[in-house]
């Protein structure tokens, strides 16, 4: 009986299985527990009892294990169509509730259990930070190596992502000449688009039928991250400095941040088209732009970013709101939140307190096994007690993470792997998984969105093997290359990016930048 188990277990782990919308195999082991063969099962309503079975053929014992396993695949199917069709009931309230989901009320109740309605907007902003890794050229042999693929108006639709709503206003770029080796990316070509510069993101704001839809007109400010290495870690000067000393308006002296942060945020290059302005010059006069464009209309910001990005989406949040940026014509606040996967953290506590008392509400996603967000400031940190804290506050390695936590635990997901590559802990895809599996501490993982399991895979090896879905799996055709009408092959040009708008200066002269 034995020699038989073993049979049928090893028949049955390549066998297609249906699990919660997708279409993927399932190793036997999780259908039938290791006493199932031991001992009799009692009868189901739905299949025989084995019990008298142990005399028949091979062939009549894998048809009685294949109807349990159909069984349960109905069972699952069914509990999917459930909690999708939650989903879709839920979805209207995105519209009463948009206040709640950004953070209004810290979030409070809302994380255990999982609110359906803010896991899915989690999901939805989280894509767009997706969408700066999917659309930028890391290609050392592309001659556009550190730009974005897609021309700015073409992008959503470049990426499959029409259907979002946003419109692209404006791409973000920095200098590459600061300490961050790691972060940028440079072609291996003589000629290239730019020597200096690097495409770090982009805002976009909600279309007239998004707008209709919401109830509101929402800025999206989306910033890249580090595309698969974390050795952008090092390259932290582990330093904090006034945030007041890059001229970022600040009452408080001892309000400090990551140095290399606040690099990347306010450095320039004058002889760059793209990075004559700072990231910081440019986010400002842009959010300045879009909501005096509107000022009738109910607005919302919110700022997107993963790994690198997040902590320049805390930083931007806090500059937008302590510049006053927020606050229309006729006094109204406009309310701005953070959505942050896998970030490290900014600043140190004065930063904490700084932020939280200006009202920018963030939320910050994260991995337990990730180790970014451990970083920096791994021994004093909010975590250590709040005396040492204290009397340690004025050092320059003292760190405190903002907002509100919600951590997940890739260990609970029955589709991953058991390993210990950092990249997959830490990879965006993966957290995306993890939330639409999440319900709640101690809760069982169950997809609510059926979200594709392949994505996962898209820049690591994460999955389990089973589901045959090779690792890194995203690239362009052909390595970008096509045929001239000659029938050669070669790299096709691009349009020429969009750098900066005509009326930048205006802006900037009203900022007093």
């Amino acid at each position: 009986m034995a020699s038989l188990t073993n049979s049928i277990l090893t028949f049955q782990t390549c066998t297609p299985h249906q699990h919660e919308g997708t279409t993927n195999f399932k190793p036997a082991d999780s259908f039938l527990p290791p006493s199932y063969f031991h001992t009799r099962v009692k009868s189901s309503t739905r299949t025989r009892s084995l019990s008298s079975k142990t005399s028949q053929s091979f062939t009549s014992i894998i048809n009685e294990f294949e109807k349990e396993k159909i069984n349960k695949s109905i069972d699952q199917l069914e509990e999917s169509e459930n909690t999708s069709t939650t989903a879709k009931i839920y979805e209207p309230e995105v519209v009463d509730r948009w206040l709640e989901i950004h953070g209004q009320d810290d979030w409070v109740g809302m994380l255990d259990p999982m609110d359906p309605i803010l896991r899915n907007e989690l999901i939805r902003y989280g894509e767009m930070a997706q969408a700066c890794y999917d659309a930028f050229d890391f290609d050392p042999y592309s001659k556009y190596c550190g730009s974005c693929k897609f021309p700015r108006r073409k992008f959503f639709d470049g990426l499959g992502m029409a259907e979002y709503g946003y419109d692209i206003t404006r791409y973000l770029y920095a200098t590459s000449n600061i300490n961050l080796p790691n972060f940028f990316k440079q072609s291996r070509w003589p000629k290239v688009w730019s020597k200096n510069a690097n495409w770090i993101g982009y805002v976009a704001v909600s279309n007239d039928e998004t707008t209709k839809r919401l109830r509101r007109r929402d800025i999206t400010i989306a910033w890249r991250g580090t595309v698969t290495r974390l050795e952008w870690i090092a390259d932290l000067m582990d330093y904090l400095r006034p945030i007041s000393s890059d001229n970022i308006p600040c009452p408080d002296p001892n309000v400090k941040v990551e140095s290399g942060f606040l690099d990347l945020y306010t450095d320039k290059d004058e002889k760059c088209r793209y990075c004559k302005f700072s990231a910081r010059e440019q986010i400002l006069t842009e959010v300045k732009r879009l909501i005096e464009m509107y000022p009738d209309e109910e607005m919302s910001i919110t700022v997107t970013g993963h790994s690198l990005g997040s902590a320049l989406a805390i930083l931007s949040a806090y500059d937008i709101v302590e510049t006053g940026l927020n606050v229309k014509e006729d006094t109204s606040v406009v309310p701005i939140c953070v959505f942050s996967f896998s970030g490290p953290r900014v600043g140190n506590v004065r930063f904490k307190e700084r932020i939280e008392k200006l009202g920018v509400k963030v939320l910050r996603v994260v991995n337990v096994h990730d180790i970014v967000p451990k970083s920096p400031g791994l021994v004093l940190n909010e975590h250590s007690p709040s005396m040492v804290m204290k009397i340690c506050e004025k050092l320059p390695w003292s760190y405190s993470h903002v907002g509100v936590e919600l951590a997940l635990d890739h260990k609970n997901s029955p589709f991953l792997k058991p390993t210990s590559d950092l990249v997959c802990a830490h990879n965006l895809e993966a957290h995306l998984h993890l939330l639409d599996g999440y319900h709640g501490k101690g809760r069982r993982f169950v997809l609510e969105k059926g979200r594709d399991i392949a994505l996962v895979n898209k820049a690591c090896d994460f999955l389990k093997d089973h589901y045959c879905v090779p690792p890194n799996w995203r690239q362009d055709e052909n390595k970008g290359m096509i045929r001239d009408n000659d029938g050669r092959w070669i790299q096709p040009e691009r349009p020429r990016l969009d750098d900066h708008p005509h009326d930048i200066h205006h802006h900037l002269k009203h900022l007093g930048l």
